[in-house]
């Protein structure tokens, strides 16, 4: 549901910048005043996780549409709404920047739609009601599968009302949110119960990652918090270098709605904040569209996967770390050497 610039008008844009640097001006704050240096190796590699799982389109039978997961649900019932939302914000800037995926212009709308849902409606009125007395197989699956699903249905939503706003005339509204929520609702249904099977596992391995209810738990872990970080990673690297090599070939649930009304999934808009904004995103995407440039060898989508993972886990834990958004770090190494 990366949208691209030619969806925004450089209003449009400007006001979602705003409103999600507020959000993460917030969350900053928040993280600092919950002070839990053990997020730091969790942040890295639930970053790298949720990018290496967003390479992986998988077909929405019959359609001839795919989706992949947006993570923001499954973030914060980990790291919290707060440390969920900077989290992402870390996926989708590798992701714009390294590989191109998403416009640079529209990154403010995409952080809003992908990450404001998912960490804050997901975590705050889903997630912590429904762990209120502890957490369950049964009510982690029930809360994971509502909260995919509602929140994807908010950021599809928000991305009709972002093209109406900009005057994308290509994409009249009636018609495009007609066929934007059905197909982001069978996108969200799977992406639950994926998100149930994470969170379940974890809650298995160290139930007291799991916010807010872990330390209720009074369950012991099955492994060690440095096997689970662990875990995690090889299945990042697995799925972002090895999976990614699978996925679906059918466009994203956006770009399949764009054809299905405008016949086109590739609209341009003129003008020096386009241009600008593109030649940025030439010049710093590397790899652009999770290849090397001028190749289509499957090596350079897996070197795109691990290389990516990578990126993300040193930008999630090196902002940590460089705006001191934790202290005690000495307390932080010691506990997760436990």
């Amino acid at each position: 549901m990366h949208m691209a610039d030619a969806l925004v008008s450089t209003a449009v844009a400007g006001t979602m910048y705003v409103c999600s640097t507020g959000v993460a001006a917030w969350s900053v704050k928040k993280v600092k005043e919950e002070n839990d240096p053990k997020k730091i190796p969790l942040m890295g590699v639930m970053g790298a996780f949720v990018f290496a799982t967003q390479m992986l389109n998988f077909t929405i039978p019959g359609t001839g549409s795919s989706g992949h997961l947006c993570g923001g649900m499954m973030l914060s019932a980990l790291l919290g709404p707060w440390a969920g939302f900077l989290t992402m914000i870390g996926v989708l800037l590798v992701q714009c920047l390294l590989f191109a995926d998403g416009g640079l212009l529209a990154l403010g709308c995409n952080i809003w739609n992908m990450a404001f849902y998912g960490c804050f409606v997901g975590a705050l009125l889903i997630w912590r009601p429904i762990m209120k007395n502890g957490a369950s197989r049964l009510k982690i699956a029930a809360a994971s599968v509502i909260g995919c699903i509602l929140t994807l249905q908010m950021g599809a939503f928000s991305v009709c009302l972002e093209t109406l706003a900009s005057g994308v005339t290509e994409l009249p509204f009636g018609v495009f949110v007609g066929v934007m929520q059905p197909i982001h609702l069978a996108i969200g249904l799977v992406e639950g119960l994926i998100t149930a099977a994470v969170l379940i596992f974890i809650n298995e391995a160290r139930p007291e990652y799991l916010w807010g209810v872990g330390e209720s738990n009074g369950a012991e872990g099955r492994l060690s918090r440095r096997g689970t970080i662990g875990v995690l990673a090889v299945l990042a690297a697995f799925f972002g270098g090895v999976v990614s090599l699978f996925a679906s070939a059918f466009p994203d649930g956006l770009e399949w709605s764009m054809e299905k009304v405008a016949g086109t999934a590739e609209l341009e808009r003129a003008g020096g904040a386009y241009a600008s904004a593109a030649g940025i995103q030439d010049v710093t995407s590397l790899l652009p569209d999770y290849a090397f440039k001028g190749s289509e060898s499957v090596f350079g989508t897996t070197f795109s996967g691990i290389v990516g993972g990578v990126v993300v886990v040193g930008v999630c834990v090196g902002v940590s770390l460089l705006f001191r958004f934790f202290k005690n770090k000495k307390v932080a190494e010691q506990t997760d050497n436990s």
